[in-house]
């Protein structure tokens, strides 16, 4: 019998690449791969780019040239890598420039090579070369009109959505186990990477928005919601492997179904997803503040296991900085939204980025972010300093900022960021959350163990964590998967401390742990 190939994906960036990530796992382990964790175990590394912003193109490179020093020999010994194999949004964006500017690469793919990743790694895994692809802009792939969009979305490739570029289902007959997709023609394949109890799922596709900051719908194209029948599927067949909490992801959550005919689907889907059986929590990312209706409002806040969750893409508040990045709103309006949310639920959680030193921005416009910040009572702030994005309407805009003057703003503003955060947080002490128990971790020089886990106002990765505190309940099992109600006794920056309530804990063995994933 021949040895079995054998692959690892190093993933990058957003949630949504995690997602496309499970999806290349899919494929390949579909194909007769077998998925290793480290790259050195591998005979091929895929790394999965990001290309948002310089910051995290470069930790793409990086990772692209970590990949090959194992692939060299320059790692430790023993490494099994033969190719390294950059995917994803860098690739995507950049293709055959990035190829020619990093040889370190073996190959370079984009969204219209994942159907037929298989058979590229294999190429490339033989000696043979894939050329890499000439980027193109993809918001022109699809009809201008989204109503026209869902008949002309299987001949682009969606990475997410299920279909292949041929429009035809890549669902083999005989799926090995663990492997998606629960159901339909249109279902994607999917392995999942960890044994976590949170997965991402894709909502759409795409931004039709024009931001003149922003490059992603060049290379993301525009946008496209996928079948809510696709993404409930998905959902059940996810509740299955034991995850309990979904994030519903794309680049415009509040656009989800308007090329399907109704705006308002999200509001009739979020009910259906919370009714799956196994899942204990619904949180929905990335929202536009333009486009919340009160509609959308009254579900987040007032659906039994929908997160009270509002990702809301402020970006700034001074309107005349909004209106260069041909955004709406000012500091005012987004109050009024913000008071409208608490209205309905008190506890609810906000957190937002912002971009500082945009061209044109002055010291008053400053100044009017931190009068917005500091009334926002926000619970997590991303700041980021403004920097010049290839094939962007601001790119060439003239009254740039310094670069030290975006610098000391952007410092200036993540200091206030970070105090405000903090207090946001100091103003839950007392409050009673419901919190899904991620991850046990032996603590240093002390018997038991630490359990962390979130609460609804905390998504994964960037709003912090609880800390439960399990000498407050002594004898208390503590399940990875499980919800646990806590009162917040105490802070930690963002990170709150509570201590579990009494009564047995939600899940159980039912919420994705197992008798060594338990803790007393």
């Amino acid at each position: 019998m021949p040895e079995r190939r054998t692959v690892a994906l190093v993933t990058l960036g957003c949630a949504r690449n995690e997602v496309d990530s499970e999806e290349l796992a899919g494929r390949l382990a579909a194909d007769g791969w077998d998925l290793v964790e480290e790259a050195a175990e591998a005979d091929v590394a895929v790394v999965n780019t990001c290309g948002f912003v310089e910051a995290a193109k470069k930790d793409s490179v990086d990772a692209l040239l970590e990949a090959n020093d194992l692939k060299s020999g320059e790692g430790s010994e023993g490494n099994r890598t033969q190719a390294v194999v950059a995917v994803g949004c860098m690739a995507e964006r950049y293709g055959k420039e990035l190829a020619e500017a990093l040889p370190e690469a073996d190959g370079v793919l984009g969204f219209d090579d994942y159907a037929d990743i298989s058979d590229r790694l294999q190429t490339i895994l033989s000696g043979g070369v894939h050329a890499p692809h000439t980027p193109r802009d993809r918001r022109k792939l699809l009809p201008v009109s989204p109503a026209e969009r869902q008949s002309a979305g299987p001949a682009v490739a969606l990475p997410g959505h299920g279909a292949d570029a041929q429009g035809a289902s890549a669902e083999p007959e005989d799926l090995p186990d663990g492997l998606a997709p629960a159901s339909g023609p249109r279902a994607p394949l999917r392995r999942r990477l960890d044994g976590s109890p949170v997965a991402s799922v894709k909502l759409a596709s795409g931004c039709d928005r024009r931001c003149s900051f922003c490059a992603i719908p060049s290379f993301r194209g525009s946008f496209i919601s996928r079948r809510p029948s696709d993404v409930l599927g998905e959902t059940r067949w996810l509740a299955e492997q034991g995850v309990r909490e979904v994030m519903l992801v794309s680049e415009n959550n509040t656009s989800y179904g308007k090329d399907l005919g109704d705006i308002r689907l999200l509001e009739t889907l979020l009910p259906e997803l919370a009714a799956v059986d196994g899942i204990e929590r619904v949180r929905v990312s990335y929202l536009q503040p333009a486009e919340m209706r009160p509609g959308l409002i009254d579900v987040l806040t007032g659906t039994e296991k929908v997160a009270p969750y509002f990702d809301l893409s402020f970006q700034h508040s001074a309107p005349g900085v909004l209106r260069a990045m041909r955004r709406f709103g000012d500091t005012d309006r987004f109050l009024e939204l913000l008071e409208a949310i608490r209205s309905k639920a008190p506890q609810a959680g906000v957190r937002s980025n912002f971009i500082v030193g945009f061209p044109g921005e002055s010291e008053a416009d400053v100044a009017e972010l931190e009068r917005f910040l500091n009334a926002a009572r926000l619970d997590a702030v991303g700041v980021f300093g403004y920097s010049d994005e290839d094939g962007t309407e601001a790119a060439g805009y003239e009254e740039k900022n310094d670069p030290a003057v975006v610098a000391e703003r952007l410092e200036r503003v993540s200091r206030l960021a970070e105090e405000l955060s903090a207090q946001r947080a100091e103003e839950r002490l007392g409050e009673t959350v419901r919190v899904l128990v991620e991850s046990l971790e032996d603590e240093e020089g002390a018997e038991g163990v630490s359990v962390l886990g979130r609460a609804a106002h905390q998504a994964p990765e960037t709003d912090g964590n609880v800390l439960l505190d399990v000498a407050a309940l002594p004898g208390r099992e503590f399940v990875i998967g499980s919800m646990v109600e806590a009162k917040v006794v105490a802070t930690e920056g963002v990170d709150l401390v509570a201590e579990p309530l009494g009564g047995a804990v939600e899940g159980g063995d039912e919420g994705g742990g197992s008798s060594e994933e338990a803790a007393t």
